[in-house]
């Protein structure tokens, strides 16, 4: 399923609103909180999470895996917690007024 523009980055603040994790993680977390119906291409989870760290969001640091491999893991910062909140709270709202335009209340 393609993601809505914006929703990748909230989804991946919302997987770190639960502590550290690595990339190949978050897409599993993703992936697994979505039922299988969102799968997060690295094409476009690692844009992201540079991105989410210039923003100062999110930030970044190096340690092992479960695997015993070196990995790089990502951490929520104040910042992204105020953006997961208003990312939150505006995805609520899209999510309302769609559903008004699909089930218009009677005249």
């Amino acid at each position: 399923m393609e993601l809505l523009q914006g929703t990748l980055d909230m989804l991946v603040l919302r997987t770190l609103q639960w502590g550290p994790q690595h990339g190949h993680g978050i897409g599993q977390m993703i992936r697994g909180a979505s039922e299988d119906l969102l799968r997060i291409e690295h094409g476009s989870l690692y844009p992201a999470l540079h991105r989410l760290e210039e923003r100062g969001w999110i930030a970044s640091f190096w340690g092992t895996s479960d695997n015993n491999r070196k990995a790089r893991y990502y951490r929520l910062t104040p910042a992204g917690r105020k953006q997961l909140i208003a990312e939150t709270n505006r995805w609520e709202r899209l999510v309302e007024a769609i559903g008004r335009v699909l089930n218009p209340a009677p005249e």
